[in-house]
């Protein structure tokens, strides 16, 4: 195990046990494996990917409820961060979100191979599992994201997703702060954020780049017309 995990599950008061530690080896090791025959991480290194891959997910763990509630991964690709949360809180039934066929049935895999009983698949693009009509609009207590597109299209995409009074969270590099200064008052409300300024974490990772969390509480609900239809929205974001 990497004496960095850990000391990260630790920031949130969170033991690591051994067992939790092999599981998280051991998905790395099917993430890498898979990622000879498709392309599912840049990262081939196992050590850069123990930190980050792995260390990078639990830098999440400060951010989330402490009891058990929902969590929605968008556009997890290989799993990260949800599978590395699912593993170190067992309470916390995670969704993962990711429309790439080939990149859904590799999570289906891994899941059943790490015996993973609190995650789930869903294999349709964010903006059809939260659109009006859809059982999982409005489903989340958190909604994460990571490395998927700008702060204005992530709003779109994940606020629909989080219950009010819940809270999405994007895992952000250095520009994310910039990408932010777009996205207007006009529509977190209409999104059905809360009033007040959207939350910086910084994070503090050895050997990366600087990163930060964005955290966006919602207060109420979404409005109905969003999230909008991948084609007609396709190029034009909110304002």
């Amino acid at each position: 195990m990497n004496t960095l995990w850990p000391q990260l599950t630790q920031r949130a008061n969170i033991g690591l046990s051994a067992a939790q530690g092999e599981l998280l080896s051991r998905y790395l090791e099917l993430l890498l494996a898979a990622n000879e025959r498709m392309n599912l991480t840049r990262i081939s290194d196992r050590a850069v990917a123990e930190i980050q891959h792995i260390g990078d997910a639990l830098t999440l763990l400060p951010h989330l409820p402490s009891g058990a509630h929902t969590l929605a991964d968008v556009g997890t690709g290989g799993g990260v961060p949800g599978i590395p949360l699912a593993i170190v809180r067992p309470d916390v039934k995670v969704t993962l979100i990711e429309s790439t066929k080939k990149k859904a049935a590799f999570l289906r895999e891994t899941i059943a191979q790490l015996e993973l009983t609190n995650v789930t698949v869903d294999d349709r693009r964010a903006e059809l599992v939260g659109a009006v009509g859809s059982k999982s609009r409005e489903a989340f207590d958190v909604v994460v994201v990571r490395a998927v597109a700008t702060m204005i299209w992530l709003v779109e995409w994940c606020l629909p997703l989080a219950k009010p009074k819940g809270r999405m969270l994007a895992m952000k590099g250095p520009k994310g702060r910039e990408e932010l200064t777009v996205v207007t008052r006009r529509t977190l409300r209409m999104l059905g954020a809360s009033d007040h300024e959207p939350l910086v974490h910084a994070v503090e990772l050895a050997n990366t780049d600087a990163r930060i969390i964005v955290q966006i509480d919602k207060n109420t609900h979404t409005d109905r017309r969003f999230p909008r239809d991948p084609t007609a929205a396709k190029g034009n974001p909110i304002t």
